[in-house]
């Protein structure tokens, strides 16, 4: 048997809509998401613009994003015509992306210790209050 559905009451939906923000914290997860996603586009840019040049110093070719294990050779694609700016895809090719592994973990590392510093410091103002 299905349970009742909730009695009506005289609060309007925009009164409802305030009371969920302000007392499940609604707004302070929504806050958190922007600025995550600010955090994680100025991780992504230091990641890729100061820690990862270090590093392509230590891989062979440079280019640490393309930097890759071939497992099976491919043919180059017939329809691309190569630029200086651009190479063309190897059609067939199987490889393992090390570069692209590589950024998106420390890409995380970063995010999460700056989510755990934030945190651990937004729980030290809680306690103390």
């Amino acid at each position: 048997m299905a349970a009742p559905p909730p009695a009506p009451t005289n609060e309007s939906l925009l009164v409802q809509f305030k009371v969920f923000l302000l007392e499940t914290n609604a707004m302070a997860l929504a806050i958190a998401v922007v600025i995550g996603g600010a955090v994680s586009k100025l991780v992504t840019s230091l990641t890729d613009g100061l820690i990862m040049p270090i590093v392509s110093l230590a891989l062979p070719g440079g280019d640490w994003r393309a930097f890759k294990l071939v497992l099976k050779q491919g043919m180059p694609d017939p329809a691309c015509v190569p630029t200086p700016d651009k190479a063309c895809a190897m059609v067939g090719e199987k490889a393992i992306l090390v570069g692209h592994i590589l950024g998106a973990t420390l890409d995380f590392v970063i995010i999460a210790a700056v989510v755990f510093f934030v945190a651990s410091k937004l729980l030290k103002i809680e306690v103390k209050k």
